[in-house]
């Protein structure tokens, strides 16, 4: 019973990265000048709880892995869903499909370790003891909307 429900979830979750892998987008600024895939995150004018998030997933990648990030609005990026997270071209998250737009660190931690980023020596401040409280106490205020 555990290891079909362990099958299940591993299916599942391979399904969902092939899913977003499958789909590729013109993404502006894709790449950077040396050829490496930018992760980058779109968020609707003006940004609204999704696109909040979503900024403070790319804070906590950026903690973690070494790789170039740009923050775009949608008006900068006409025709692509908002938000969104893309990797290169490759979608991740966006707005009416995979996960309505809201990324998550584990999301997009995952793509990244897939294609094999590089970690940063050391983690950044945002999962040391309080400023992590207080981060998820800024996250959390941005789910519930402010209340």
């Amino acid at each position: 019973m555990m290891k079909t429900a362990l099958l299940r979830l591993a299916l599942g979750t391979c399904a969902l990265a092939a899913s977003a892998a499958d789909v590729s987008m013109p993404v502006p600024g894709a790449q950077n000048a040396a050829g490496e895939r930018v992760l980058t995150f779109i968020a609707k004018d003006p940004p609204g709880q999704r696109c909040n998030g979503n900024l403070q997933v790319a804070a906590e990648i950026a903690n973690t892995y070494r790789v170039p990030i740009q923050l775009l609005p949608s008006s900068l990026a006409e025709d692509m869903p908002a938000p969104a997270v893309f990797y290169g071209n490759q979608l991740i998250v966006a707005d009416g499909k995979d996960f309505n737009g809201a990324a998550s660190y584990q999301i997009v931690a995952d793509v990244l370790e897939m294609e094999g980023v590089a970690k940063q020596a050391r983690s950044g401040l945002l999962f040391q003891g309080a400023v992590r409280k207080d981060l998820d106490t800024l996250k959390a205020s941005i789910k519930s909307g402010g209340k």
